[in-house]
Formats: structure tokens, C-alpha cells, sequence
């Protein structure tokens, strides 16, 4: 490893006791020990509100290693220390101040908790001082979803950076810690054969999907007062869509990485009341099975209310103002409870002149496609058109591939390795600005409003199938198809 040991510093993780601590956060870290990212210099409180002690904690997070004993989950566990309080309560972040070094010293505040907690959280860690830098860092860490809609995205901006500054905000995306995510910007700018082609000469529309095979399971209170869209589309969505449209930044640095995002987001179209009906289709899962799985109606999932107008599926076509994507339409669709687990990018090219082929059998060429597969499999495929062997010229599709797994041999991550380390080092290019999360909601506030409006319930489709008809029959329109699931 080239890169530098991150500095000294606690991490205090609000929902010390949940299941993104134990399935995901300390498992990152044990890796990032294992790497000598970190060193024993991480000191970790966790906060929640069970009658906990420290070793209820680390008893905890034992159950998600293998290997209890290995030497790099030893050091962490070590440094885990617990302390009961209620999120709403001052005197949890008074004895919180008590426990932390001096104020010289780096904090890292991770806000591993439901959304009603983030604006509370900060106004309290600002109230007993916790936010003020003087000489080491202090830093906080936002999941998402970030508001539920553009007014709720704009008030909680306000809130935070009423008592902290933007450089000490990173609202994560775990989407952009995935290697796969990563690299679109190494694909694109560093090989001239894609760059080059990267505009709406050469490319006939986009496709981003980001399909689960599972329901809802245990987060049907969650999901139903959420939705596929605001769950999806304005966080994991957009930052895809802003890595594969965004214009070459100056640099890798932040500041340049995360304009050019901004400016990108900036530029696509919000969809007037018309087109938000026309443009986007919504749908909700009924009884099926999905990869082997039986899976009940949405409907009838715990804590779903039985009346409930939520959507499990969207699916949209957006368009981007901009000089490099004028007329190419990007489509977006997610759901639960389809045929596969896929998440994708997918860049369809514009179809070569069949003139040549006029005395041929050939009547029909696949358009060639850059296939961006973030999940499960990452990989990159190119596919094309080749001859078949014979005398005759007939052709057929192929793919060139490249696998992560096949040329690197990656260990198992949990995909916050990344974004705990850049939160560490101060490196915020894989974090959200708050004009990205405000434009993101600006785009899909007419999706949201034109629903509001609408007494249709989303469309019904089978659980274990591609989505309902309506999204076919979107792309369709424009005489396009969905990339295949899976």
C-alpha cells in the first residue's frame, strides 16, 4: 500500500448497536487495519440507546467474524468502547464531551441512525462544542436518505451548515465506495477510445438500473413511508448518472471532482407536470418468487399499511441540458422484488449504416454496448458485432469482458472501506455537496408532486419478473429496449 496511514483520531458512531455498525462499518475497519490504513491510533465510541456495556458491544460485533481470534479484528475490538445515551438527550452529548481527548484532538461523528436524528445529532454535538476545530479535525459523517423530498433536502442543508462547515460535511453514498463505481473515471478519461466516443454523436441513449431480487423484509415501515424513488433515484442513481455525464475535471481533487458532478446534475431537465406523468412509470410487487425465494404482496409485508400507494419500481427517462448529452435520454428504473440482483451501467451506442450489408442476409445489427456492472459481479464487458464462421457473411453479437475478481482477486469488502478512510484522510471527491442533493431533488420533485396529485396506484407486477409492463412499454416508445436483468 502507497497510500498514508490515516492519522489519529475517535470515531463516534450514533447506532453503535444497529446492523450497518456490525454488517458493515467495523467489518470495514478490521480491513482497513488488516491493510495498515489504520493504525491502533483509532480509538471507536459507540453510542446507542440499549443498556449496553463495552462488551456487550464487542460481543456484538463478534458474531460478524469468522474468526473471533484473527489478529486484525483483535486490535479493533480492543478499541471499541459503548456509551448508553438517548440521541435527543443533552446529557448524552455532555458525558460524550467528557470522554473525547482534548478539543486539539481529531473526531469523526458517524450518523448511523434513522433520518429524524441527523438535524437533532449535529445541533447537539455543535451546542456542547463538539464541532469546533481548533487544531485537529472534526468531521460528520451523514447517511442517507437526505431528506424525503427538495423542501425537506433544502431546510436539513440549512440546519447543518448553520453550525458546521461544508468541508466538515460527508453525506455518504456507499454506492461510490464500490470499486466498480470507482473506476468509471478511470474508463472514461483514461482511455481515449471511450472519451472519445463519450458524447451524442456516437451514443444513442443510456441505461442505469439497480435491481434487488429481495422485498422489503424487515424495513416495511421504512420502505413504505419511503418508496423505490426516494430511496434510489436522488442518491445511488444521480451519482451514477453524474459520474457517466460529468464533464473531465481540472483534477481528481475534490473540489474540481465534485463541481463537475454538481454542474452535471445542475443540467438535467426537471420534467414539466405532463412529462412527469408521461416519463416514469411506478409499480409494487404482488405474491411470487424470486430467485427461489417466496416472496408475499407488498401489500401484505409486516408493518406495510394495507392501503398504502407506495411503489416498489420506478422507472424514468431523463434528459441532460448540456452540449455533450443534448438528445441522448438517460432511462433510470430500480425495484424490489425482481428477477435478479443487477446493478448496471449500460452505454448503448448509435447503430452503424447498414448500407454495406444491402447484399447480405443481414438485416439487423445489435448495437454495441459498454456494459458497467457494479453489482453483484463487477465487470466491464464491451459487446460488438463479429462474423460467424462459413462462406457466408452472416454476423453475430459478443462480448469482451474484464472481472474484478478474475484479474485482481479482490478479499471481501464491505464497500466502506474507501469512504472511511477518505473521511479519515479528508478526502471528500466520493462525498455529496449539497447543491448535488439539492439539484438531484429539484430533477424528481414534478415525479413526486405529479403522484401526489394522481389516484392511480402504481402498477402490479409478479415478484421474481422484470417490473411491470409499463416500464417496456416506456423505453418502447422511443423504440428501445431495457438491458436483459442478470
Amino acid at each position: 500500500m502507497n497510500e498514508p496511514v490515516a492519522p489519529a483520531a475517535t470515531l463516534v458512531i450514533f447506532g453503535a448497536m444497529g446492523d450497518l455498525t456490525s454488517r458493515l462499518l467495523v467489518p470495514a475497519l478490521v480491513n482497513l487495519t488488516r491493510d495498515g490504513l489504520i493504525g491502533d491510533t483509532l480509538a471507536i465510541i459507540g453510542i446507542d440507546r440499549d443498556l449496553a456495556s463495552d462488551e456487550a458491544l464487542r460481543a456484538k460485533l463478534d458474531r460478524f467474524h469468522d474468526d473471533p481470534g484473527e489478529p486484525s479484528w483483535t486490535r479493533v475490538r480492543a478499541r471499541c468502547t459503548y456509551l448508553h445515551g438517548d440521541f435527543t438527550d443533552p446529557a448524552t452529548f455532555a458525558r460524550l464531551a467528557e470522554h473525547l481527548p482534548d478539543a486539539a484532538a481529531n473526531v469523526c461523528f458517524y450518523l448511523a441512525t434513522t433520518p429524524t436524528f441527523f438535524g437533532g445529532i449535529i445541533d447537539a454535538l455543535a451546542g456542547v462544542g463538539l464541532l469546533a476545530q481548533a487544531g485537529g479535525f472534526r468531521r460528520i459523517v451523514v447517511e442517507k436518505p437526505f431528506g424525503h423530498d427538495l423542501a425537506s433536502a433544502q431546510a436539513l442543508n440549512a440546519r447543518i451548515l448553520k453550525v458546521a462547515d461544508e468541508c466538515q460535511i460527508y453525506r455518504i453514498d456507499h454506492f461510490l465506495g464500490k470499486e466498480t463505481v470507482r473506476n468509471i473515471m478511470v474508463t472514461r478519461f483514461g482511455n481515449a477510445v471511450f472519451e472519445s466516443l463519450w458524447n451524442n454523436s456516437h451514443i444513442d441513449h443510456v441505461q442505469i438500473t439497480a435491481a434487488e431480487s429481495l422485498g422489503v423484509e424487515r424495513r416495511g415501515k421504512f420502505y413504505d413511508a419511503t418508496g423505490a424513488l426516494r430511496d434510489m433515484v436522488p442518491n445511488h442513481l444521480f451519482q451514477l448518472l453524474a459520474m457517466i455525464g460529468m464533464e473531465p475535471p481540472n483534477s481528481f481533487e475534490a473540489a474540481a471532482m465534485r463541481a463537475e458532478k454538481a454542474k452535471l446534475i445542475d443540467a438535467v431537465r426537471a420534467p414539466t407536470p405532463a412529462q412527469a406523468t408521461t416519463d416514469a412509470v411506478r409499480g409494487r410487487y404482488r405474491a411470487g418468487q424470486a430467485q427461489g425465494q417466496d416472496l408475499p404482496d407488498f401489500l401484505a409485508e409486516d408493518a406495510v399499511d394495507p392501503a398504502s400507494r407506495t411503489e416498489t419500481f420506478v422507472a424514468m427517462k431523463l434528459m441532460v441540458d448540456s452540449w455533450r448529452w443534448a438528445g441522448v435520454p438517460f432511462y433510470l428504473r430500480t425495484g424490489k422484488a425482481l428477477s435478479a440482483r443487477d446493478t448496471e451501467v449500460v452505454i448503448v451506442f448509435k447503430p452503424v449504416p447498414l448500407a454495406l450489408f444491402r447484399d447480405t442476409d443481414v438485416t439487423h445489427l445489435a448495437p454495441n454496448r459498454l456494459v458497467i456492472q457494479v453489482q453483484p459481479d463487477e465487470a466491464i464487458s464491451l459487446d460488438f458485432i463479429a462474423k460467424k464462421p462459413g462462406p457466408m457473411v452472416d454476423t453475430t453479437p459478443v462480448s469482451m469482458v474484464f472481472s474484478y475478481a478474475d484479474t485482481f482477486r479482490p478479499g471481501h469488502t464491505t464497500g466502506y472501506e474507501a469512504l472511511l478512510y477518505d473521511v479519515m484522510i479528508g478526502d471528500q471527491s466520493l462525498f455529496q455537496r449539497a447543491d448535488e442533493i439539492e439539484g438531484a431533488w429539484r430533477a424528481v420533485q414534478p415525479f413526486l408532486d405529479a403522484w401526489a396529485q394522481s389516484r392511480e396506484p402504481p402498477e402490479d407486477y409478479v415478484a421474481g419478473t422484470c417490473g411491470p409492463s409499463g416500464a417496456e412499454a416506456l423505453i418502447a416508445r422511443d423504440g428501445r429496449q431495457w438491458h436483459a436483468l442478470g
